[in-house]
């Protein structure tokens, strides 16, 4: 088999030959001690302007090559938080309010792209497959060939791709569509994502887009070569999740978790905190519920899980102060002496806690404004007691919306359309839960985080996407455009 060649902006720590990551971090070690190869990134780590760049620290284990390097201070402010964070992210998740658009972050970008490059090269074989992640390396693909790499590399992007229009609002636009043509396969969550990416390569005039006959896949004609575009949407790891929720249903958390409740039915919320996954409505949703069906008053509690990130950022600094006044509001007006109506969470739990919640959970609340997939949807669903079923309220901006077929599919800017959605999962009779339950389940153990890994590499190693997985999606309803 070819020599696998991952990159992605941080590489997962590793200690004693064990991952301290879950889920995409897995499904990346599994593929790489299948095939053997490399793990390329960002350590983590930061060092001075004036220090001398060491160079890729080399780790081997289990057929794997861990390179992993530093950044210098100026380095990781324009790449990493100025434009990935601070441009793309936002203007990715439908935020231009948000997005900072600064020539200075965006040649900082290109020239941390360039320097992975850089340092990546020399390290490739000529059969080797090389698997590029999410928005924070766009360019690398492009960079590599200009370093003479004809080796094939795959791009996969990890958040959704806006509309032709939003993204013309980013200066550097055209520049990045052609940059993501210099790969031979580009793969997105949704048709949705991979629709609005061909609109922009029409747009552009970046190349010419063609429809594929297995109905999930475009080809894209430039004049170098033929790039793919296709669905890949990424899943989880179903089996061992049902089996962590059977045995974390018995455990101390959980009991504590269902003893704190006295009876009463949970609705579960599991978020980092992040702007884009609509927190505030969430919470005015949930208030919502209780004023117009008080009868949930003191028998329905809402736990929202919202561990910190980038807590030096402004914007996520104003979310977490808005959300601790809402929670605090609405517990002063409902809560009785006995009962809390919103517990509120800053930090994270491990997987194993996580899993013995959701499955306690009579509803998994998920609501982003905008999201590549969401796989906490997922988690909820292959978490749950099959015989006696919870129920998922989602969002139709979030990717899993375009498979969990069984969920309640709501507008999460709707407060009432949300509220009336809790109202009727809170109180849906067993029989639907279980044909609801039933539908999404089988299609998370048809298409797991295995399937999707293995889908990916099979169409980036045989050159034809169409070929691998095709069957375990839906047809694409593609634009009359590139019909």
């Amino acid at each position: 088999m070819d020599r696998l060649v991952i990159i992605s902006n941080r590489v997962a720590p590793v200690t004693e030959g064990k991952s301290q990551a879950g889920g995409l971090a897995v499904a990346i070690l599994e593929a790489l001690r299948r095939q053997g190869g490399i793990w390329f990134g960002w350590n983590g780590e930061m060092i001075e302007e004036e220090q001398t760049d060491p160079g890729p620290t080399i780790t081997e284990s289990e057929q794997i090559t861990y390179a992993t390097m530093p950044l210098k201070r100026r380095d990781l402010e324009e790449y990493y938080n100025g434009y990935a964070n601070a441009t793309l992210w936002p203007l990715l998740h439908y935020r231009l309010d948000l997005a900072n658009f600064d020539n200075a972050t965006y040649e900082g970008y290109r020239r941390v792209n360039a320097l992975f490059a850089d340092r990546l090269s020399p390290m490739l074989r000529d059969k080797d497959l090389v698997w590029v992640h999410d928005y924070h390396l766009i360019p690398l693909g492009s960079e590599l060939r200009q370093r003479g790499c004809r080796q094939r590399i795959g791009f996969f992007l990890h958040t959704p791709w806006p509309s032709s229009e939003m993204w013309q609002a980013l200066p550097a636009h055209a520049e990045l569509v052609r940059a993501l043509c210099a790969y031979d396969l580009v793969g997105f969550h949704t048709a949705d994502d991979l629709n609005c990416f061909a609109q922009c390569v029409t747009n552009t005039g970046a190349g010419a887009v063609e429809v594929m006959e297995d109905g999930v896949s475009l080809r894209i004609v430039t004049p170098e070569r033929v790039v793919t575009g296709r669905v890949f949407p990424i899943s989880i790891d179903t089996a061992h999740l049902e089996t962590l929720a059977r045995q974390a249903a018995r455990s101390s958390h959980t009991r504590r978790l269902r003893d704190s409740l006295v009876g009463r039915s949970l609705i579960i919320g599991v978020d980092r905190l992040d702007y884009s996954k609509g927190l505030p409505q969430r919470f005015n949703a949930f208030q919502e519920l209780l004023e117009r069906y008080p009868q949930n008053q003191s028998r329905v509690s809402f736990l929202q899980i919202a561990p910190p990130s980038r807590s030096d950022v402004t914007e996520y600094q104003q979310i977490r102060r808005e959300l601790e006044t809402m929670a605090g509001h609405i517990n002063g007006h409902y809560a009785e002496f006995d009962w809390v109506p919103i517990r509120y969470l800053n930090k994270s739990f491990g997987r194993r806690t996580l899993a013995g919640f959701y499955r306690h959970a009579r509803v998994g609340l998920v609501t982003p404004l905008r999201d590549g997939m969401n796989l906490v949807a997922k988690e909820y669903v292959a978490c749950q007691n099959p015989e006696d079923p919870g129920v998922l309220v989602l969002s139709r901006f979030a990717g899993a919306a375009r498979e969990m077929d069984g969920a309640l599919i709501v507008n999460p800017y709707d407060t009432a359309e949300v509220a009336e959605n809790l109202q009727r999962a809170l109180h849906m009779g067993l029989e639907e839960r279980l044909e609801r339950h039933a539908t999404m389940i089988a299609q998370l153990r048809r298409y797991d985080i295995t399937r999707w890994r293995e889908d990916f590499v099979a169409a980036l190693e045989g050159g034809n996407a169409g070929n691998a997985g095709a069957e375990s999606l839906p047809s694409i309803d593609f634009p009359r455009q590139f019909a």
